[in-house]
């Protein structure tokens, strides 16, 4: 893979095509992507996010920055964690996706401490230093430079704030062929059933392939400049989430 190219799944794609090959992925999936998420983890994909919001500990009156948001499930309980004298930034590099996150967090009574914003993650239009938590929930195998998401991240913390990554990574052995048969032969044919789209779901099977493993993230925080960076395995690894402090 030359600095020209990059994965879009297990295809070699143009670096300028690959955003937008994922935001048609996500244009198809928006109005259903929860249900999605349901079928597809069992309903496992909230526990595993209800983690991750105890791991940001979260204080009235603090700044979050929730990045590739999309239907806006966690930006709702942080809203509530912070109080109206915090804030809460529901980002998203998708339009279909922010606009059914909208919809879903007017519709739950959402107060005046949230903002929606489109953004990319490689190049974050907020100030430095004006987050307390930025939380990124099964979005960065979809970006197409993490090293740069991360950087970006990292100068809009605050001293002493933290970054949690949940997402899918690199699974136990021991399931890994179960785990291999329902990701390219029952997961697609889901995605064909519920939401009439079988593609958009075999390459979210292959982007999970291709996303760096535990080891490797964790590496790729700490060059960023990411200090006592740490990882918690979920579901034997199917799913692992990330944890690094700007100090």
């Amino acid at each position: 893979m030359n600095k020209q190219t990059t994965h879009f799944g297990y295809e070699s794609v143009p670096v300028h095509e690959k955003a937008e090959r994922v935001k048609g992925v996500f244009d198809a999936v928006a109005s259903r992507y929860d249900i999605m998420n349901d079928l597809m983890s069992g309903g496992l994909h909230r526990l595993w996010k209800r983690f991750t919001i105890e791991q940001a500990a979260l204080h009235r009156g603090q700044r979050v920055l929730d990045l590739a948001g999309g239907t806006g499930d966690l930006a709702r309980v942080f809203t509530e964690k912070v109080g109206q004298s915090g804030h809460v930034v529901l980002a998203d590099i998708n339009a279909s996706m922010l606009q059914e996150g909208r919809r879903r967090l007017i519709d739950a009574g959402a107060s005046g401490n949230l903002s929606i914003a489109q953004v990319n993650a490689e190049a974050l239009p907020f100030e430095s230093d004006s987050f307390d938590c930025v939380s990124i929930a099964f979005g960065l195998r979809n970006v197409t430079d993490k090293d740069a998401a991360l950087r970006s991240i990292f100068r809009v913390l605050k001293p002493g704030a933290k970054l949690l990554i949940l997402e899918f990574s690199k699974p136990a052995q021991a399931i890994r062929p179960i785990y291999d048969i329902y990701s390219f032969k029952i997961l697609p044919r889901i995605g064909e059933l519920v939401a009439n789209d079988s593609q958009s779901y075999q390459y979210l099977a292959e982007s999970i392939r291709m996303h760096p493993d535990q080891e490797t993230l964790l590496a790729m925080m700490q060059d960023a400049g990411f200090e006592r960076c740490r990882f918690h395995n979920l579901a034997m690894g199917i799913v692992a989430l990330h944890v690094g402090y700007k100090i």
